[in-house]
């Protein structure tokens, strides 16, 4: 499944209040060079590529909210144009139907009242990379730079990433409340809590392993233990890197869980 990241948007015009077509926005949906609350700075040319390829093929990129991709009146309009500039990738979309579908309609009043300032878009990584560094007090302040990105979809949404794991504890805390109150989950609902556990052991059992040989002394005889390429080549300059904290909040972020229906 195609990953998701939201930002604060500028919504630079919408309407023609704003001398657009009816139905018609300009936004950022991408902000580069600012580190967001999963670790990832989106470096500028990271479209590049994905733009190029969607105008070879000549079909628009889709406009829909909230990355709700099974409901088809979410898909409420297409990409008219996208580029980058030096703040980040900057659209001009069209919302359509607004007289035939409710949804499209009620997305265009919340962008024109400006009710809405969140933008999201879904993507795959094609190329990426940690980059070590410290802030002015030495403290590890390391990042993952996204360099080449496939580009899905984009669309307004209401929360960002910066509220991804304050989310994330809030709608654990009301499933907890609503189990015990007598609720009944969906199955679909449990299958993700039970792919959110898995990942929460294997982040917690990778810090632990990695925590283990740090402290670890190397054999009486002088060898090394050896070490596999893979990790070798992934492995960071410096020994210190991000907290278990912050890689389990990554991860949980990276499952999408904060998109889920509660």
């Amino acid at each position: 499944m195609p990953r998701t990241k939201e930002c604060s948007a500028r919504i630079k015009a919408a309407g023609p209040a704003d001398g657009l077509q009816d139905g018609q926005f300009v936004a950022i949906v991408s902000v580069f060079g600012n580190v967001d609350s999963v670790g990832d700075v989106v470096r500028p040319g990271a479209f590049a590529r994905t733009l190029a390829e969607w105008r070879a093929k000549g079909d628009p990129i889709p406009v829909i909210w909230s990355h709700d991709w099974d409901d088809p009146f979410a898909h409420v309009g297409v990409v008219l144009d996208a580029r980058e500039t030096p703040d980040g990738l900057e659209v001009t979309g069209q919302i359509e139907d607004v007289d035939t579908n409710p949804t499209a309609a009620q997305v265009y009043r919340l962008l024109k009242g400006r009710r809405v300032t969140q933008f999201s878009f879904a993507y795959d990584v094609a190329e990426g990379a940690w980059v070590d560094t410290e802030d002015d007090q030495g403290r590890y302040a390391g990042y993952y730079e996204l360099r080449d990105l496939t580009l899905y979809e984009v669309g307004p949404c209401l929360v960002g990433a910066n509220q991804a794991t304050e989310l994330l504890a809030a709608k654990a805390s009301q499933l907890a409340r609503g189990l015990k109150a007598g609720r009944v989950l969906a199955q679909a609902h449990i299958d993700r809590l039970a792919e959110a556990h898995s990942a929460i052991g294997d982040v917690l059992a990778a810090a632990t392993a990695a925590d283990a040989a740090k402290t670890t002394t190397a054999p009486e005889s002088g060898h090394r233990p050896a070490v596999p390429p893979a990790a070798a080549d992934q492995a960071p300059a410096k020994a210190s890197g991000p907290s278990p904290a912050q890689v389990l909040a990554m991860a949980l972020t990276r499952k999408h869980l904060i998109g889920e229906p509660a």
